[in-house]
């Protein structure tokens, strides 16, 4: 036998070995003798580096070291999921997916949600390319050396895979190694980690990939995304993902009715304490992936799929003290500062009590024991007072009349629950906020700079608003306190490449209140660039689709304001894109200008999404559900009859992929 078949073999042999200990939990070979074959196949692969492979079993030890995570996009978005609390919240569900697919047989896949950190992987040819931490959805940083230590992640897949795809699931840390990792800090004398997620989170982004080796992570999939694949369903898709060697739970339940998606939920609910792992509630999917592209999805999350959260836990403890928080709209936040306390395996210090109303509704008052709870939200919060524990000479709360911050009288519009600072160019925590909202992710995404960096340049009088950061230099930065000179570069040089930020999400980053990021997408497209919008009115605005009262009036009052006009001139000065770019432009048209689209079934020469985008760049609007206001259905293969069947009986015209090219292809009217 000659050296490559050698090395070939081994690998084969430890790769079988891998998937039955760590996916199979049936081990066929002892630590010893994998161990014994594994360092063979090391000292092999050193003295043949010509036979180098990246699926190999070795590269597992880890040993490359990431000094920064590049930020990918996701080729597929990574949505989040709509939660639900109660039988009710489920059964509306049920109505709401009826509705859009008729008389259609519903069924559901039950899977437990793991608390972890979720993952993307990428793989090709049956290989793993990459692997994308779940980020804002929309982008994530590449995690792949470390996610390549993990021993039940497929380096190589087995049997009839698809060529391309990627695969989601969570990575965690089940409570048995989380407890040995802890046993063996507190005897170096170190702090003990506080829950499973957090450090399975923080273990991704940690430099040296061998570190991340030495920690019992695990990754468990649960969904596949990619094109024209060879699945037709949800629970079919967790049976071949096992066949190809994913670690897919086996805690997974086809369910013909809401009724026996309950069963599975309330079972689970009393027994979950019994898996290896944290979870925290029940992910219900429609089955058919025919049925999943029919329903689509809202801006945030698919409405195929909920998560059942089980019922949250509940400690009391006692509120120290209550202070006040101004956000960069000026608006006031009230904060429970509480006697810490375990809840849920994290200890909790501070709960958000929203505004003045809810503080009168449940009374709450500073030396009160208060109920605390966290269920499916993040931020922990009260949900009520015991009562028999307050002393008698407690006293009501007042809520504050001034901004905490720059004594501003506050204000509380009517119809409005906050209470505001108008100080709105003066007041500390909104300058910084406007700012740091600017820089952040889903706006300008500016690389070496974070909200302890805007807060410091801030105080040092080196920025008063978002447009000072275009004239930062490096010898400004170098005096400040933790700012080397490889941060100060890092700092200006992101800052520099943020004018390629195109215009929709430059739009975004302005801050204009209850202008998100769908908002800033619309108006962009509709006014094409900055100076047009600044001229609009609020009448003008209200005809662009979704687009309110509120909105258009507060874009307005934006662009009234002297000093915002100033920032946007500077910022136009500074080189930011605030319109359109011409290659877009030239890709955008009004031909279909008042027409609504529904897009349904699989299509031979373009993708659902690209369909949808080409819909969009033509001045059409695409929605999930067949109306009298549709325009046209765009009929696939294997559309949904019920799709069909309602287009018919509204008259709403049918047309096939070609027709639809046509129409996009024709001169414009």
């Amino acid at each position: 036998m000659n050296i490559q078949q050698k090395i070939e073999d081994l690998r084969r042999e430890l790769r079988e070995h891998n998937y039955n200990y760590y996916v199979l939990d049936n081990p066929t070979i002892s630590d010893y003798d994998f161990d014994i074959k594994l360092k063979e196949l090391q000292t092999l692969e050193t003295q043949h580096p010509e036979f180098y492979d990246p699926t190999s079993p070795t590269l597992r030890v880890g040993g490359m070291v990431t000094k920064n995570f590049e930020t990918v996009v996701h080729q597929y978005r990574m949505y989040s999921l709509d939660n639900s609390y109660s039988k009710e919240d489920l059964e509306d569900w049920e109505k709401r997916i009826q509705r859009i697919l008729g008389d259609a047989k519903v069924e559901f896949t039950c899977e437990l949600k793991y608390d972890g950190a979720s993952i993307s992987l990428t793989y090709e040819d049956g290989k793993l390319v990459r692997a994308l931490s779940r980020g804002d959805g929309i982008q994530g940083d590449d995690v792949t050396t470390n996610v390549k230590t993990i021993k039940s992640v497929p380096l190589q897949l087995q049997g009839d895979y698809p060529p391309k795809f990627d695969i989601r699931g969570e990575i965690v840390l089940p409570f048995e190694g989380f407890a040995q990792m802890n046993k063996e800090r507190i005897e170096n004398g170190e702090e003990p980690y506080m829950n499973p997620r957090n450090t399975a989170s923080g273990s991704l982004k940690l430099q040296d990939s061998a570190l991340v080796a030495q920690r019992p992570l695990d990754c468990l999939l649960y969904s596949i995304v990619g094109e024209k694949l060879p699945i037709s369903s949800q629970f079919e898709m967790l049976e071949k993902a096992r066949k190809w060697g994913f670690k897919v739970p086996a805690i997974a339940k086809l369910c013909r009715s809401t009724a026996e998606v309950m069963e599975f939920v309330d079972y689970w609910g009393v027994n979950r304490h019994q898996l290896p792992y944290e979870t925290d509630g029940v992910v219900v999917k429609v089955n058919s992936f025919q049925h999943q592209q029919e329903l689509g999805f809202t801006a945030k999350s698919p409405r195929w799929a909920l998560a059942y959260k089980f019922k949250a836990e509940r400690v009391s403890t006692i509120l120290n003290k209550i202070t006040y928080q101004v956000g960069r709209t000026g608006a006031i936040t009230p904060v429970a500062n509480l006697q810490p306390v375990l809840l849920a395996g994290t200890t909790v210090k501070r709960a958000s009590l929203h505004n003045a109303d809810q503080i009168a509704k449940l009374d709450i008052r500073e030396g009160d024991t208060v109920f605390v709870e966290k269920g499916g939200e993040i931020i922990p919060k009260i949900i009520g007072v015991d009562f028999t524990q307050r002393s008698r000479g407690s006293n009501p709360t007042v809520y504050i009349t001034h901004c905490p911050e720059c004594g501003t009288l506050l204000e509380r519009n009517d119809g409005e629950a906050q209470h505001y600072c108008t100080n709105y160019y003066g007041c500390p925590p909104q300058i910084t906020g406007r700012i740091q909202h600017f820089i952040s992710r889903k706006a300008m995404d500016i690389e070496g700079m974070g909200s302890e960096t805007v807060e410091l340049l801030f105080h040092e009088g080196l920025i008063n608003n978002y447009a000072d950061l275009y004239t930062l230099n490096k010898e400004q930065l170098l005096p400040l306190e933790r700012m080397a000179e490889k941060s100060a570069e890092n700092l200006v040089s992101g800052v520099a490449q943020s004018v390629n930020i195109p215009f929709e999400r430059v739009l975004f980053a302005l801050g204009i209140r209850f202008v998100g990021e769908t908002v800033a997408k619309k108006l962009a497209k509709a006014y094409k660039s900055i100076d047009a919008l600044m001229k609009t009115t609020v009448e003008d605005l209200i005809q662009v689709d979704e687009i309110g009262q509120r909105i258009a009036e507060s874009v307005v009052e934006f662009f009234q304001n002297e000093k915002n006009v100033e920032i946007v001139a500077r910022l136009k000065s500074y080189g930011l894109q605030l319109e359109i770019s011409a290659d877009k432009l030239q890709n955008q048209t009004e031909k279909l200008k008042g027409s609504t689209f529904v897009v349904s079934g699989v299509f031979d020469k373009l993708s659902r999404d690209e369909l949808k985008k080409l819909i969009e760049d033509n001045g059409g609007k695409v929605a999930s559900s067949i109306s009298s206001r549709t325009g046209y259905l765009v009929a696939g293969d294997n559309m949904g009859p019920s799709k069909k069947t309602k287009a018919e009986s509204l008259g709403v015209p049918i047309i096939s992929e070609d027709d639809f090219l046509g129409m996009v292809k024709a001169p414009n009217p």
